[in-house]
């Protein structure tokens, strides 16, 4: 079972690349994504990792329980969307599309600038939101569980059949 787990993850972990669409989207999972000083990027996508836009971002960017750090004068072409994550914007920093962002902040420096829509639910508890069904699920699995065990087990009869 550890061994088909391992193979698992190291089948993602190979075939994220294959998600970018041209050579400058990015992906990545569990490792942070920096865009360079001078550098410019596509789409970017990542899980559990946080993207520092020091350069220019032509696309999207689509985060899962990781945060979005814009330098000052900076600015992302396309919208913008987060899972778990905080977006900050420094200085004079853009966003030219929508921002999306569920159980986190937006924390915006001085002439920053958001010019599409924004949509902002903000505390820990949209977290379980996407797992609701799984854990409605695990509810009723331990409830069906627990009541079959509860019927099987054999109460011990006491001697005389007088309790202590």
């Amino acid at each position: 079972m550890r061994s088909l787990l391992f193979a698992t993850v190291l089948l993602m972990l190979a075939c994220t690349p294959a998600f970018a669409r041209s050579a400058e989207d990015r992906v990545a999972v569990g490792s942070d994504i920096t865009i360079a000083d001078g550098e410019s990027a596509g789409d970017i996508a990542c899980a559990f990792c946080t993207v520092r836009v020091h350069g220019e971002v032509r696309g999207d960017i689509a985060t899962f329980l990781g945060s979005i750090k814009v330098d000052e004068g900076r600015n992302i072409s396309g919208d913008v969307a987060s899972l778990g994550g905080d977006l900050e914007l420094g200085q004079d920093a853009s966003v030219g599309g929508d921002v999306a962002i569920a159980a986190g902040e937006v924390r915006q420096g001085s002439g920053a600038a958001i010019r599409g829509q924004q949509t902002i639910l903000p505390g820990r508890l949209w977290l379980l939101l996407p797992f609701a069904p799984l854990l409605f699920l695990v509810g009723l699995i331990w409830l069906v569980v627990y009541i079959v065990r509860r019927n099987r087990y054999q109460f011990p009869v006491y001697p005389g059949g007088r309790g202590f």
